[in-house]
């Protein structure tokens, strides 16, 4: 088997990769101790592991809206146009 082939599906991967701007709309209900409730970071980790783990009878899905559209790349912050350039040049996708 030649790997050259492989090397140019590879550096092809690398094109594909994208800046995106992505929004999730949940809403759903749970069952929960009120102590979560109070710190707003510890319920943000909650929701989004319980609603990870899928539907049981602990939690109720409501609604569910997922949106995710390609963005211009200069529209990303400095950072992430670094590893954008990163991503493209390193070894594993050339």
């Amino acid at each position: 088997m030649n790997p050259k082939p492989a090397k140019q599906q590879s550096a092809s991967d690398a094109s594909e990769i994208g800046v995106y701007d992505c929004e999730i709309h949940l809403k759903f209900r749970l069952i929960e101790e009120k102590a979560v409730l109070g710190d707003r970071e510890q319920l943000l980790e909650t929701l989004l592991d319980a609603f990870a783990c899928g539907a049981d009878e602990y939690l109720e899905h409501i609604q569910v809206e997922v949106n995710a559209q390609e963005i211009s790349e200069v529209l990303a912050s400095p950072k992430m146009r670094r590893q954008l350039i990163r991503l493209r040049n390193s070894k594993e996708m050339a």
